[in-house]
This record gives C-alpha cells, sequence and structure tokens, in this order.
C-alpha cells in the first residue's frame, strides 16, 4: 500500500462512517459506482474483505476495522494538517461527531446550538443509539456515555456530571390509584424498560424490587417513559433536571441512591487534543454548570 492509494482508503472510511455506498459518495462528491470500485480494488489489492454486504449497507469486518482504525485518525490530522497549512490551524472547523443518550437532548442540542454560533464552519454530527460508539475506529470524536466508568484502552475519561431520576405519576394516575403511601407496589401501575436485564441503574432498582406483574408499559427510552408517565398510564422515572412538562407531576418516592448515573466525557488520546475537540470539551465543561445538574 502507498500514498497513491489513499483515495481508496478514504472511500473505505466513508463507507464504513455513514454504513452506505450512496451516503459515501454523497461525502465525497463521487459517482456511487467510483465508490464501490474503490472498494473492490482495495480489497483485491489487500487480498481480504473489508466489509460484510448487507441489504441495510455495509458493515466492516476485522480486517475492516483494523484498515479503518488508521484511515480515521489519518483523515483528521490531514484535516488538521490543511488547516495549519491555511494559517487556521486554531480554528475549529471541519465535521465533529458526537454520540450521546437520546435523554440528554434536551441539555446538550441548545449548548451545541451555541457552539455552533461561536464556529459557523464547524459541522456537527450528533448520533444518539443504544450501541457502543468505538472513538479508536473513528465513529465518533465524543462520546457522552453514562454508567459505570469507562475501561476501554486509549481513551480519555472525564467526569461530567451526575444524573438523578424521580419517580412520579401524574395527577390522572394518582386520582385513580393513589400514591405509594396509600397501597402495597403490587396494587400499582409501572412504567419499566424492554430489556430483561436492564443497564440504567433506576431501571435495575425497579426490575429488583417491583414484581413483574405490575409493569404495565415499558419502553426504551426516556422520553417515551415520559410521555407514558404524562398520559397517565403508571409510575416512572423522569430526570431531575427536566421541568418541561412535569410540574404537576407527583412524586412517589424520595430519590434513591440507586436511581442515580455517573454521566462521563469520553475521548480517544489519538483525537483528544486536535483543536475541534478540546474546544468543544471545554465549552461542555463550562455549559453543564447552567444545566441545574450536579456537576462532578
Amino acid at each position: 500500500m502507498s500514498f497513491d492509494h489513499w483515495d481508496e482508503i478514504r472511500t473505505a472510511y466513508q463507507v464504513a462512517r455513514v454504513g452506505t455506498v450512496s451516503g459515501a459518495a454523497d461525502a465525497l462528491g463521487v459517482h456511487h459506482a467510483t465508490v464501490i470500485r474503490h472498494i473492490d480494488a482495495l480489497e483485491h489489492r489487500l487480498g481480504a474483505k473489508l466489509f460484510q454486504r448487507h441489504a441495510r449497507g455495509y458493515t466492516p469486518t476485522e480486517a475492516g476495522q483494523d484498515l479503518l482504525k488508521v484511515a480515521a485518525q489519518t483523515d483528521d490530522q490531514f484535516t488538521q494538517l490543511a488547516g495549519r497549512i491555511k494559517g487556521r490551524g486554531d480554528e475549529v472547523t471541519g465535521e465533529l461527531i458526537v454520540t450521546s443518550l437520546d435523554a440528554l437532548s434536551p441539555l446538550l442540542i441548545p449548548s451545541m446550538a451555541q457552539f455552533l454560533t461561536g464556529h459557523p464552519d464547524l459541522r456537527v454530527r450528533l448520533i444518539s443509539d443504544q450501541r457502543l460508539f468505538r472513538l479508536e475506529y473513528g465513529e465518533a470524536h465524543v462520546a457522552i456515555r453514562a454508567g459505570s466508568l469507562p475501561d476501554q484502552p486509549d481513551n480519555v475519561v472525564q467526569p461530567f456530571f451526575t444524573q438523578t431520576l424521580r419517580m412520579v405519576a401524574s395527577p390522572g394516575y394518582v386520582a385513580r390509584f393513589g400514591t405509594l403511601a396509600t397501597g402495597n407496589v403490587a396494587d400499582h401501575r409501572f412504567i419499566g424498560a424492554t430489556e430483561d436485564t436492564p443497564r440504567a441503574p433506576y431501571f435495575r432498582w425497579l426490575h429488583d424490587t417491583v414484581p413483574a406483574s405490575s409493569i404495565y408499559f415499558r419502553a426504551t427510552s426516556m422520553m417515551a417513559s415520559k410521555a407514558a408517565v404524562r398520559a397517565g398510564i403508571g409510575i416512572g422515572f423522569v430526570a431531575d433536571w427536566d421541568r418541561d412538562g412535569t410540574e404537576d407531576l407527583v412524586e412517589m418516592l424520595p430519590p434513591l441512591e440507586d436511581w442515580s448515573a455517573k454521566i462521563w466525557l469520553v475521548t480517544h488520546m489519538d483525537l483528544h487534543r486536535t483543536a475541534k475537540v478540546q474546544t468543544f470539551v471545554r465549552f461542555l465543561k463550562d455549559q453543564v454548570k447552567t444545566w441545574g445538574v450536579s456537576v462532578a
């Protein structure tokens, strides 16, 4: 392999990043046939399959992941080099990929809007997904994660804040079923997680404390759980910082320590000191002080 083949490697990186040939073609400004030709040529040259093809797109193989790890780092380094050559090395430009919990979007997006106002040449891709994005393969520049301390090698992990949940119900639900103080847990209806072994600490507490027969509604996201609470379906959790449409909800129990989760800022060591990552992380650490949460 040589620098002469960088176009093919860059094409493979874009296919891995967006997952489809058409998406990579749009990102690179080329015809989709060019993308396919580059992938085929690169696989032939390496003597290995870089992607598994399926109906929904392309997924990197183990060999593809090894190549794309280098490609992601190189692509970002070229971006930084181009900025320095143009005398703009300290500016925040290009694309910033952030992966976060969907439940944090009401906090994060207004802050991102402010950040973009100050950096008009930046493009942000915000990804909210259940799966763990791999920073070492360039899937994201900054990850906002919850739970135990992330322990992936070569990642830089910084405490961000602590999120606590409130157990609440709508006034309509309380009028029908009362509060937890007026009846047994088994007499009430609860909103739980869809997983059999939920990862969120508050849903784990619910799973261990409340009989399965008392879970009348299950949801995959905090936004859906909140909507179910407001609709009067049952008792559920909302974030302690969330005051949007939750002012009239009735607290069913005082917050427990088991309902809290640590939130972390995670970056990869190879990109941690780039201008856009450093500037964005510093900005978030200032912004979190205005969010009404317990700052780590």
